[in-house]
């Protein structure tokens, strides 16, 4: 049997599920696949922070703005899909101070609200916080449950007549005649789609998708450890101010803290190396910031791949600390039913979502506009039910899983 769509989106996590729920929510007809359950890919192996622009707003304005947006807009629709911690930017002695001065500049400018503290004061209010701290500057960052926002966005989605399904890789495209015509599905669909237009919202294998159409998306896959040990206590996420560097990020988790990250780029976003070394620098660098993370037990360790756009990250090189985001509208590359939506941040999704509905509702002639920024996610105010979605969709990734449903993965 061969089933009708009027878009087929590839891809489960927070954008995928973002895009299928604002489709849905203007009326259009939606199927939404992934191969591993929703979350499995970056949204659910992040460290999880919800940003407030102040990480990129010296070196991207215009990203940091976006952020601040959009977690503004999380905070009003996403409920318990978030905590409200905050974020604290460390300066340590060693630390160069025209990196916190051109951070404190830069946020001032942007309108980002942002409080300057001495290092006694930092740390009266934040107990375990090293010595070597000589001023710090709060911010309103926050944390991401990432499998309670992509299970409630896919729930949202369903209830507004989408179809989800989490176990199905697609295994083929048909091409005819500039379109895409058919889309093979395994696993739990094993059939066929035949979709009126694709979006391809597979994260770091989004060139792997577009290949199937015969087209070519260039990414540069980076992958970063991260590691949840115990601790019981902290509030605000802990930023390094510094350049980019691995180990410069401590995540609040109740009585747990997710120490990050690495980027090291890999050739396949599926089989790559999971060194020691990571695990160590990262653990070391934490310490240097929060220094009894060093001797506590380690819960879990896992590996995420970021989903990193390579024009932007050659143009950056290498390590760029933007993180925008690219509707690619294949109709250029002689596909005319096809963009692929890449690059991007968790924070974001919204956003990434919203651009990529708005082509494709032009694309199909559908006249209704986005409504996701005030409208609240289901389930949002009632963690048990957010759960169940989550485990209704098999969204349950390493990031939170000390906080949603089962733990040690």
């Amino acid at each position: 049997m061969t089933r009708q769509t009027a878009v087929l989106v590839i891809g489960g996590g927070a954008t995928g599920a973002g895009i299928a729920r604002d489709l849905s929510l203007r009326g259009v007809d939606v199927t939404l696949v992934d191969r591993d359950g929703l979350s499995a890919g970056a949204s659910g192996r992040s460290h999880g922070l919800l940003h407030s622009g102040a990480r990129y707003a010296e070196s991207d304005p215009e990203g940091a703005l976006e952020c601040l947006e959009e977690n503004r807009i999380l905070r009003d629709i996403a409920g318990e899909c978030l905590r409200e911690t905050r974020g604290l930017f460390v300066q340590l002695r060693e630390d160069d101070p025209a990196v916190f001065e051109a951070k404190r500049t830069a946020c001032e400018e942007l309108g980002i609200p942002i409080e300057v503290v001495d290092g006694k004061t930092a740390r009266a209010a934040v107990p375990g916080l090293t010595d070597a701290v000589e001023r710090a500057m709060w911010v309103p960052d926050g944390v991401v449950l990432p499998s309670r926002l992509v299970a409630a966005n896919a729930a949202d989605a369903r209830d507004h007549g989408a179809r989800i399904y989490p176990h199905a890789p697609v295994t083929e495209m048909t091409v005819e005649n500039g379109r895409i015509a058919s889309v093979s599905l395994g696993g739990d669909v094993d059939d066929t789609i035949e979709p009126t237009y694709v979006v391809n919202a597979a994260g770091a294998h989004a060139g792997a998708v577009a290949g199937l159409a015969g087209l070519s998306v260039e990414m540069r896959p980076t992958r970063g450890v991260m590691i949840s040990v115990e601790y019981d206590g902290l509030e605000p996420v802990l930023n390094r101010c510094r350049d980019p560097a691995d180990g410069d990020i401590i995540v609040p988790h109740d009585d747990e803290v997710v120490l990050g990250t690495t980027s090291v780029p890999v050739d396949d976003p599926d089989e790559y190396e999971r060194s020691d070394w990571e695990v160590e620098q990262t653990v070391t660098e934490c310490a240097a910031m929060l220094p009894s993370v060093a001797q506590v037990d380690h819960v879990r360790t896992w590996w995420g791949v970021r989903p990193l756009y390579e024009p932007e990250e050659a143009a950056q090189g290498g390590r760029g600390i933007s993180r925008g985001f690219h509707r690619l509208d294949h109709a250029t590359d002689g596909v005319e039913n096809f963009v692929s939506i890449v690059g991007g941040k968790l924070t974001t999704y919204r956003a990434m979502a919203e651009a990529t509905a708005d082509l494709v509702c032009d694309r199909l002639g559908v006249d209704a506009a986005c409504s996701t920024t005030e409208t609240q996610l289901l389930g949002a105010t009632r963690p048990s039910k957010l759960d169940a979605f989550v485990d209704e969709f098999d969204g349950q990734g390493p990031t939170d899983s000390d906080l949603v449903g089962r733990r040690g993965m």
